[in-house]
C-alpha cells in the first residue's frame, strides 16, 4: 500500500481529530473503507453520542505536513513499505509515524535498551557494553533519548545503528540539550521517530505512549536500571502485552535503582549479564520472523497495573497542535553542578573503577580523586581492590 497525497492528508486529519486514537482510527477505516469517508461520517456518529467533533481543516493538516517537510520529516502510514513491520503488529500502533533519518533502520532486527535517568556509573558502563555487543551482532538499538541509560545506549550504538523515539513532536526534543545526540544519530544513519504532531511539547502522559512504540519496534526490551515505579517498567509491560521478550539486568539489592529490574527477574524476565544472553534468546525469533513468549511473565505488581490505563489514554486523546509544557515533576533533572553531588549520583553499592567513574562523569581523574577523598572522610564511600569504589551501604 502507498498513500497518495490526498489520502495522506485525510489520514492526518482523522488521527489528529480529538477523541480519535489508534484503535478508533482503525475501526473507522475498516467501517467506512477510508479516511475520507470516515471524516464525512464522523460528525454524525459523534452527534448520536451527544458529542461535537471537529476534525482539523485540510489547510491545518497541510501546514503540519509542510512544517515536517522543512525539518526533513516524513509521515509514514501503517501499511506503507517504510513503516516498521514489528510496530505494525503491535496493538495501538500509530497509524502515522513521523520519521526523520534512515527509515531502513526501522525494519532491521532491533532490541530496546531502557533504564534510569539517574543511572549509576556501573549501569552506564554496562549499557555501553550491552549496546556495543548488540550492534556487533547486527541489531539496532532502540531507546527513548532520555538522560542516563537511554542516551548512553544511543551513543554506544551510533556506528551499528540506533533509533530514538520521541515523546513530543519532531521539533520539540526532550530533553532539549540532546539536540547534538539527535544530529549524531541522523548523521550515523539512524532514525528518530515520533507519533505526536509538530510543535507538540511532551507532557507526563506522553512518555508511556512513547514507551509502547519503543517496545513495539523491538524483538525484546532490556531494562538496565529501574526503580519500582520507573517508566522503564511500563516499557517492559508493553513489551509483555505485545508478546515480545523482556530482559533485565540484575543489580545490588541495596540500590533502589535495581529494585525494579530485580523484581522483573523474580517475575520471570530473562537475566542479562552479557549481550549474548539477549542475542541467543532472540536469534531464533528473528530467523522465524516470530515474536517471543513474553506472556509467560506475571507482571502483576500494583505499580505496574497503571500501565493498563495508558491504553485507554490512546483513544481518549487524539492529538492536536499545542500542549502545555511539562511540569517540574515531569521534567528532566539537571546535572548537579557540584562534583561531589554528581559523583554520588553515579555511585552505587556496586564497585566501579576510579578511571571508569571519571570517564562516565566527564571529570578529570584528579577532580574525581579529590572528591572521593572528601566522600571517604565523610564515611560515604568504601574502597575496594584495583582502585574501585562504592557507596557505603
Amino acid at each position: 500500500m502507498q498513500l497518495d497525497d490526498a489520502q495522506r492528508l485525510d489520514w492526518l486529519r482523522l488521527i489528529r481529530t480529538e477523541g480519535v486514537g489508534p484503535r478508533t482510527f482503525r475501526t473507522l477505516i475498516n467501517r467506512f473503507g477510508g479516511a475520507g469517508a470516515a471524516l464525512e461520517a464522523l460528525p454524525d456518529l459523534a452527534g448520536r453520542q451527544g458529542r461535537r467533533v471537529v476534525p482539523p481543516t485540510r489547510a491545518q493538516a497541510q501546514a503540519e505536513i509542510e512544517a515536517a517537510s522543512r525539518l526533513g520529516v516524513r509521515l509514514v502510514a501503517m501499511g506503507e513499505p517504510e513503516y516498521p513491520r514489528l510496530l505494525r503488529a503491535a496493538d495501538s500502533a500509530p497509524p502515522l509515524l513521523a520519521v526523520r533519518g534512515a527509515a531502513a533502520a526501522l525494519n532491521q532486527p532491533a532490541v530496546a535498551v531502557v533504564g534510569s535517568r539517574n543511572a549509576s556509573a556501573a549501569g552506564l558502563a554496562f549499557t555501553e557494553r550491552l549496546a556495543r555487543g548488540l550492534g556487533e551482532a547486527g541489531l539496532v538499538v532502540v531507546s527513548g533519548l532520555a538522560r542516563g541509560i537511554d542516551a548512553r545506549a544511543h551513543r554506544a550504538s551510533l556506528v551499528s545503528g540506533t533509533v530514538a523515539v520521541l515523546a513530543g513532536g519532531q521539533d520539540r526534543l526532550y530533553p532539549a540539550n540532546h539536540e547534538g545526540l539527535v544530529e549524531a544519530i541522523l548523521e550515523a544513519g539512524g532514525a528518530v521517530v515520533a507519533e505526536m504532531p509538530m510543535g507538540w511539547e511532551p507532557r507526563g502522559r506522553d512518555f508511556p505512549r512513547r514507551n509502547r512504540i519503543i517496545s513495539g519496534l523491538s524483538y525484546g526490551t532490556v531494562v538496565v536500571e529501574a526503580a519500582r515505579r520507573s517508566g522503564s517498567l511500563i516499557t517492559a509491560r508493553f513489551a509483555l502485552e505485545q508478546g515480545r521478550e523482556v530482559f533485565a539486568v540484575p543489580g545490588s539489592p541495596l540500590d533502589p535503582r535495581a529494585e525494579g529490574t530485580n523484581d522483573l527477574i523474580r517475575q520471570g524476565a530473562t537475566l542479562v549479564a552479557d549481550p549474548e544472553h539477549v542475542t541467543d534468546a532472540i536469534a531464533p525469533l528473528i530467523e522465524r520472523g516470530a515474536f517471543g513468549q513474553g506472556g509467560r511473565l506475571a507482571l502483576d505488581r500494583p505499580d505496574l497495573a497503571d500501565a493498563a490505563l495508558f491504553w485507554d489514554e490512546l483513544d481518549i486523546d487524539g492529538g492536536g497542535t499545542t500542549a502545555p509544557a511539562p511540569t517540574r515533576a515531569d521534567a528532566e533533572e539537571p546535572e548537579p553542578a557540584d562534583e561531589r553531588a554528581r559523583l554520588v549520583g553515579y555511585l552505587s553499592p556496586t564497585p566501579i573503577g576510579t578511571d571508569e567513574l571519571a570517564r562516565i562523569a566527564g571529570l578529570s581523574v584528579r577532580v574525581v580523586q579529590t572528591a572521593l577523598l572528601e566522600l571517604e572522610l565523610d564515611g560515604r564511600i568504601e574502597r575496594h581492590g584495583s582502585g574501585a569504589v562504592s557507596l557505603t551501604t
